[in-house]
Order: structure tokens, then C-alpha cells, then sequence
């Protein structure tokens, strides 16, 4: 079945590519992709109490309206009840070393991947997360 998973970006090729890459690699059929970081923020806390939140989110940084960051601080509330369940992992085209100083405030944040993310990166996600379970 693999994992749920949210992919976030408001660049259709890259949802595209990545999806595209998730299947093929086996990750997960049940993707569901949001180009709005706010439309995918008010699914996954619906979600939430249906117990039914992703396992995995790729959240890009640089989108319109909401941000990949205000999208963690919107997720704050609910982290306690997140943490182990859902595993973040933020996708930048940026090489900024801040961006990766600011992920590790978050404990939902599992890694940063630069973009385009790759076969390798997903089956060294993949093995992580099956660690834990």
C-alpha cells in the first residue's frame, strides 16, 4: 500500500515529477497533492481527527498566500498529537544554511531535501520511516 503521503508545492511539474518518482519507487500510491500550503493545512487537520493524517508530508518553502514555514507554525497546535505519526520533510531549491538552522526548531520536521529530490532520497526516507515502525 505504502505510505500516506501529502506532497505541497505550487509548481505542477515539480508535483508532477515527484509523484511520478513516489510510485515508481514504491513509496506510496496514496499521494495527495495541494498546490495552496493552506488547503492542504485544513485537510490534514481534519484529517487529524479521523485519525488518518499523512504519515509523510514534502512541503515546499517558496509558495504564494502561505508559506512552507507559516505552514508549520499553523501546525504548532497540533504537534504534540502529530509527533512520530507525521514526518515533514521540507523541499527548497535553496541552499540556504538558515533554512536548515530554522527546520530543526521544529520537531515535526524530519529533513530537508533539495530539490529536484531524487530515487535515493526517497528510499533513504523510506528506510528511516520503516525503522521506526
Amino acid at each position: 500500500m505504502g505510505m500516506k503521503t501529502y506532497l505541497i508545492d505550487d509548481d505542477d511539474l515539480g508535483i508532477y515529477l515527484t509523484e511520478q518518482l513516489l510510485r515508481a519507487e514504491g513509496f506510496s500510491n496514496a499521494i495527495c497533492t495541494f498546490q495552496s500550503a493552506r488547503e492542504a493545512l485544513e485537510t490534514l487537520v481534519k484529517e487529524k481527527e479521523n485519525a488518518a493524517v499523512p504519515e509523510v508530508v514534502f512541503l515546499d518553502l517558496n509558495m504564494p498566500m502561505m508559506n512552507g514555514w507559516q505552514f508549520l507554525d499553523a501546525l504548532a497546535p497540533y504537534e504534540q498529537e502529530l509527533l512520530g505519526r507525521c514526518h515533514i520533510y521540507i523541499l527548497t531549491s535553496s541552499l540556504a544554511l538558515s533554512d536548515l538552522e530554522k527546520s530543526r526548531e521544529y520537531d515535526l520536521v524530519a529533513g530537508l531535501i533539495h530539490k529536484p529530490i531524487d530515487s535515493e532520497e526517497i528510499r533513504a526516507i523510506h528506510s528511516q520511516l520503516q525503522d521506526e515502525h
